[in-house]
Protein backbone atom coordinates (compact mmCIF):
# COMPACT_ATOMS: atom_id res chain seq x y z
CA UNK A 1 0.00 0.00 0.00
CA UNK A 2 1.16 3.46 -1.05
CA UNK A 3 2.03 5.42 1.88
CA UNK A 4 1.43 9.39 0.93
CA UNK A 5 2.51 11.17 4.00
CA UNK A 6 6.45 8.99 4.60
CA UNK A 7 7.16 7.41 7.99
CA UNK A 8 6.10 10.49 9.75
CA UNK A 9 2.91 12.24 9.00
CA UNK A 10 3.98 15.49 11.18
CA UNK A 11 7.56 15.98 9.94
CA UNK A 12 8.34 19.44 8.75
CA UNK A 13 7.85 20.29 5.79
CA UNK A 14 5.01 17.56 4.43
CA UNK A 15 3.28 20.33 2.85
CA UNK A 16 5.95 21.48 -0.06
CA UNK A 17 7.31 17.86 -0.27
CA UNK A 18 7.60 16.98 -4.00
CA UNK A 19 6.91 20.55 -4.96
CA UNK A 20 8.89 22.75 -7.23
CA UNK A 21 11.43 25.18 -6.05
CA UNK A 22 11.27 28.40 -7.91
CA UNK A 23 14.61 30.06 -7.64
CA UNK A 24 15.58 33.54 -7.39
CA UNK A 25 17.30 35.46 -9.71
CA UNK A 26 19.08 38.97 -9.67
CA UNK A 27 17.66 41.60 -11.39
CA UNK A 28 21.08 42.41 -13.02
CA UNK A 29 20.61 44.80 -16.73
CA UNK A 30 20.41 43.89 -19.94
CA UNK A 31 18.67 40.40 -18.44
CA UNK A 32 16.23 39.45 -20.85
CA UNK A 33 12.83 37.86 -19.34
CA UNK A 34 9.04 37.43 -19.85
CA UNK A 35 6.40 38.79 -17.81
CA UNK A 36 4.04 35.45 -16.72
CA UNK A 37 0.55 37.17 -16.58
CA UNK A 38 0.31 39.22 -19.74
CA UNK A 39 3.45 38.09 -22.05
CA UNK A 40 5.56 41.56 -22.38
CA UNK A 41 9.39 40.57 -22.56
CA UNK A 42 11.68 42.79 -22.34
CA UNK A 43 15.68 43.04 -21.15
CA UNK A 44 15.98 44.96 -17.44
CA UNK A 45 17.13 48.45 -17.28
CA UNK A 46 17.28 48.48 -13.19
CA UNK A 47 15.51 48.44 -10.22
CA UNK A 48 14.84 50.30 -7.45
CA UNK A 49 12.20 50.89 -4.94
CA UNK A 50 11.00 47.11 -5.05
CA UNK A 51 10.28 47.37 -8.60
CA UNK A 52 12.32 46.33 -11.72
CA UNK A 53 11.60 48.09 -15.15
CA UNK A 54 11.89 46.20 -18.62
CA UNK A 55 12.40 47.27 -22.33
CA UNK A 56 11.06 45.65 -24.93
CA UNK A 57 12.54 45.20 -28.23
CA UNK A 58 10.52 48.46 -29.72
CA UNK A 59 11.85 50.82 -26.94
CA UNK A 60 8.64 50.58 -24.62
CA UNK A 61 9.17 50.50 -20.88
CA UNK A 62 7.07 48.81 -18.35
CA UNK A 63 7.79 48.56 -14.52
CA UNK A 64 7.05 45.59 -12.37
CA UNK A 65 7.05 44.51 -8.57
CA UNK A 66 10.12 42.37 -7.63
CA UNK A 67 9.17 39.13 -6.87
CA UNK A 68 7.25 35.76 -8.65
CA UNK A 69 5.22 36.29 -11.96
CA UNK A 70 8.29 36.30 -14.68
CA UNK A 71 9.80 33.61 -16.87
CA UNK A 72 12.90 32.90 -18.51
CA UNK A 73 13.23 30.56 -21.06
CA UNK A 74 9.94 29.59 -20.22
CA UNK A 75 10.88 29.03 -16.94
CA UNK A 76 9.59 30.30 -13.82
CA UNK A 77 11.56 32.36 -11.56
CA UNK A 78 11.55 35.23 -8.76
CA UNK A 79 13.61 38.67 -9.53
CA UNK A 80 15.49 39.97 -6.76
CA UNK A 81 17.28 43.20 -6.30
CA UNK A 82 21.19 42.91 -7.56
CA UNK A 83 23.00 42.97 -4.57
CA UNK A 84 25.38 45.99 -4.27
CA UNK A 85 28.61 46.43 -6.13
CA UNK A 86 31.41 45.98 -3.48
CA UNK A 87 33.40 49.40 -3.28
CA UNK A 88 36.92 49.61 -4.59
CA UNK A 89 39.24 50.13 -2.01
CA UNK A 90 41.02 53.62 -2.18
CA UNK A 91 44.58 54.58 -2.02
CA UNK A 92 45.95 57.34 0.46
CA UNK A 93 48.46 60.24 -0.79
CA UNK A 94 51.16 58.22 -0.01
CA UNK A 95 49.79 55.06 -2.24
CA UNK A 96 49.26 52.86 0.48
CA UNK A 97 45.43 51.43 0.67
CA UNK A 98 42.95 53.56 3.08
CA UNK A 99 42.38 51.64 6.24
CA UNK A 100 38.37 51.27 6.81
CA UNK A 101 36.87 54.40 8.48
CA UNK A 102 37.47 53.97 12.34
CA UNK A 103 38.83 56.26 15.12
CA UNK A 104 42.49 57.29 14.75
CA UNK A 105 44.65 55.36 17.19
CA UNK A 106 46.11 56.47 20.50
CA UNK A 107 49.08 58.31 19.95
CA UNK A 108 52.41 56.43 20.32
CA UNK A 109 55.23 57.41 22.66
CA UNK A 110 57.31 57.23 19.47
CA UNK A 111 58.12 60.31 17.36
CA UNK A 112 58.92 61.24 14.23
CA UNK A 113 60.98 64.52 14.09
CA UNK A 114 61.45 67.16 11.47
CA UNK A 115 63.68 70.44 10.85
CA UNK A 116 61.13 72.69 10.42
CA UNK A 117 57.20 73.70 9.86
CA UNK A 118 57.50 72.85 6.21
CA UNK A 119 58.82 69.44 6.65
CA UNK A 120 56.17 68.76 8.92
CA UNK A 121 53.14 70.32 6.69
CA UNK A 122 54.44 68.24 3.58
CA UNK A 123 54.58 64.96 5.87
CA UNK A 124 51.31 65.56 6.58
CA UNK A 125 49.77 66.11 3.52
CA UNK A 126 50.75 62.98 2.11
CA UNK A 127 51.35 60.35 5.05
CA UNK A 128 48.69 62.04 7.39
CA UNK A 129 45.67 58.78 6.64
CA UNK A 130 49.14 56.63 7.56
CA UNK A 131 50.21 58.65 10.36
CA UNK A 132 46.86 58.74 12.34
CA UNK A 133 45.77 55.29 11.61
CA UNK A 134 49.38 54.04 13.83
CA UNK A 135 48.96 56.51 16.17
CA UNK A 136 52.37 58.38 14.64
CA UNK A 137 52.33 61.70 15.84
CA UNK A 138 55.23 64.38 13.51
CA UNK A 139 56.70 67.07 15.17
CA UNK A 140 59.28 69.96 14.33
CA UNK A 141 62.71 70.46 16.10
CA UNK A 142 63.49 74.30 14.23
CA UNK A 143 66.29 73.12 13.21
CA UNK A 144 68.98 69.97 13.36
CA UNK A 145 71.06 71.89 15.96
CA UNK A 146 68.06 71.27 18.64
CA UNK A 147 68.37 67.78 17.74
CA UNK A 148 70.73 66.76 20.90
CA UNK A 149 68.78 68.83 23.25
CA UNK A 150 65.74 66.70 22.38
CA UNK A 151 67.67 63.86 22.71
CA UNK A 152 68.20 64.47 26.49
CA UNK A 153 64.93 66.32 27.12
CA UNK A 154 62.98 63.16 26.44
CA UNK A 155 65.24 60.65 25.82
CA UNK A 156 64.64 58.24 23.38
CA UNK A 157 64.30 54.14 24.56
CA UNK A 158 62.91 50.48 23.01
CA UNK A 159 59.03 52.20 23.52
CA UNK A 160 59.83 55.73 22.71
CA UNK A 161 61.77 55.34 19.35
CA UNK A 162 62.76 58.44 17.30
CA UNK A 163 62.70 58.88 13.53
CA UNK A 164 64.65 61.72 12.75
CA UNK A 165 64.11 63.36 9.11
CA UNK A 166 67.11 65.65 7.76
CA UNK A 167 67.52 68.21 4.83
CA UNK A 168 70.41 68.19 2.79
CA UNK A 169 72.17 65.06 4.18
CA UNK A 170 74.83 64.46 2.02
CA UNK A 171 78.71 63.26 3.11
CA UNK A 172 80.59 65.44 4.61
CA UNK A 173 77.82 68.16 5.40
CA UNK A 174 76.92 69.04 8.93
CA UNK A 175 74.05 67.37 8.75
CA UNK A 176 75.56 64.15 8.47
CA UNK A 177 78.06 64.65 11.46
CA UNK A 178 75.04 65.10 13.25
CA UNK A 179 73.68 62.04 12.24
CA UNK A 180 76.89 60.11 12.41
CA UNK A 181 77.44 61.62 16.46
CA UNK A 182 73.47 60.75 17.05
CA UNK A 183 74.35 56.75 15.90
CA UNK A 184 77.44 56.28 17.95
CA UNK A 185 75.97 57.96 21.45
CA UNK A 186 74.09 56.61 23.86
CA UNK A 187 70.70 56.67 22.01
CA UNK A 188 71.62 54.95 18.87
CA UNK A 189 69.87 52.61 18.63
CA UNK A 190 66.57 54.04 19.14
CA UNK A 191 67.18 57.09 16.99
CA UNK A 192 67.08 56.73 12.78
CA UNK A 193 68.10 59.54 10.93
CA UNK A 194 67.81 60.10 7.77
CA UNK A 195 67.16 62.39 4.83
CA UNK A 196 67.30 63.56 1.34
CA UNK A 197 69.81 65.89 -0.47
CA UNK A 198 68.43 68.99 -0.92
CA UNK A 199 68.99 72.01 0.81
CA UNK A 200 65.07 72.44 1.76
CA UNK A 201 62.38 70.84 1.67
CA UNK A 202 60.72 72.84 -1.22
CA UNK A 203 62.89 71.05 -3.58
CA UNK A 204 61.60 67.33 -2.62
CA UNK A 205 58.55 68.88 -4.67
CA UNK A 206 58.61 68.05 -8.23
CA UNK A 207 59.28 71.27 -10.37
CA UNK A 208 56.55 69.21 -12.76
CA UNK A 209 54.33 69.38 -10.11
CA UNK A 210 54.72 73.46 -9.26
CA UNK A 211 54.57 74.34 -12.62
CA UNK A 212 58.28 75.46 -13.19
CA UNK A 213 61.32 74.01 -15.65
CA UNK A 214 63.28 73.27 -12.53
CA UNK A 215 64.36 74.46 -9.33
CA UNK A 216 66.71 77.40 -9.21
CA UNK A 217 70.33 77.46 -8.20
CA UNK A 218 70.88 80.22 -5.42
CA UNK A 219 73.81 81.85 -5.17
CA UNK A 220 75.78 81.46 -1.75
CA UNK A 221 75.07 83.89 0.09
CA UNK A 222 71.81 84.50 -0.45
CA UNK A 223 68.84 83.13 1.62
CA UNK A 224 67.81 80.25 -0.49
CA UNK A 225 64.01 80.61 -0.31
CA UNK A 226 64.34 84.25 -0.91
CA UNK A 227 66.54 83.39 -3.85
CA UNK A 228 64.27 80.88 -4.94
CA UNK A 229 61.20 83.47 -4.94
CA UNK A 230 63.04 86.08 -6.91
CA UNK A 231 64.57 84.00 -9.51
CA UNK A 232 60.89 82.32 -10.23
CA UNK A 233 59.52 86.13 -10.57
CA UNK A 234 57.82 85.58 -7.12
CA UNK A 235 57.76 87.96 -4.47
CA UNK A 236 60.12 88.13 -1.76
CA UNK A 237 60.19 91.18 -0.11
CA UNK A 238 58.88 90.06 3.60
CA UNK A 239 58.48 86.81 5.29
CA UNK A 240 54.49 86.84 4.44
CA UNK A 241 55.71 86.54 0.74
CA UNK A 242 58.09 83.58 2.01
CA UNK A 243 54.82 81.92 3.16
CA UNK A 244 52.27 82.27 0.48
CA UNK A 245 55.10 80.81 -1.54
CA UNK A 246 55.03 77.64 0.29
CA UNK A 247 51.41 77.76 0.24
CA UNK A 248 51.37 77.80 -3.32
CA UNK A 249 54.09 74.87 -3.60
CA UNK A 250 52.05 72.51 -1.01
CA UNK A 251 48.61 73.32 -2.64
CA UNK A 252 50.56 71.66 -5.58
CA UNK A 253 50.93 68.47 -3.71
CA UNK A 254 48.09 65.62 -4.20
CA UNK A 255 50.11 62.33 -3.72
CA UNK A 256 53.50 60.99 -3.65
CA UNK A 257 53.83 61.13 -7.07
CA UNK A 258 54.62 64.84 -6.88
CA UNK A 259 57.24 64.32 -4.65
CA UNK A 260 61.20 63.49 -5.32
CA UNK A 261 61.89 59.58 -4.83
CA UNK A 262 64.60 60.86 -2.81
CA UNK A 263 62.27 61.70 0.11
CA UNK A 264 59.72 58.84 -0.01
CA UNK A 265 62.15 56.60 0.50
CA UNK A 266 63.36 58.29 3.97
CA UNK A 267 59.50 58.88 5.07
CA UNK A 268 58.47 55.22 5.09
CA UNK A 269 61.78 54.17 6.48
CA UNK A 270 61.30 56.70 9.50
CA UNK A 271 57.10 55.08 9.55
CA UNK A 272 58.70 51.49 9.77
CA UNK A 273 61.11 52.44 12.56
CA UNK A 274 58.76 53.87 14.73
CA UNK A 275 55.89 51.41 14.25
CA UNK A 276 58.11 48.68 14.88
CA UNK A 277 56.89 46.90 18.55
CA UNK A 278 59.46 46.15 21.19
Amino acid sequence: MDDRYGGDVLAAGWRSAGRRRIPDVAAARDLVVEVADDGFCGAVTGSQSGLVELEDRVGRRRQFPLGGGFLIDGEPVRLVAPSAAPKPRTRTASGSFAAPEERARVARASRILVEGRHDAELVEKVWGADLRVEGVVVEYLEGIDLLDEALRAEPPGPQRRYGVLVDHLVPGSKEQRIADAVARGPHGAHVLVVGHPHVDVWECVTPRAVGIPAWPTVPRGTDWKTGVCRALGWPAEEQADIARAWQRILGSVHTFRDLDPALLGPVEQLIDFVTQEG
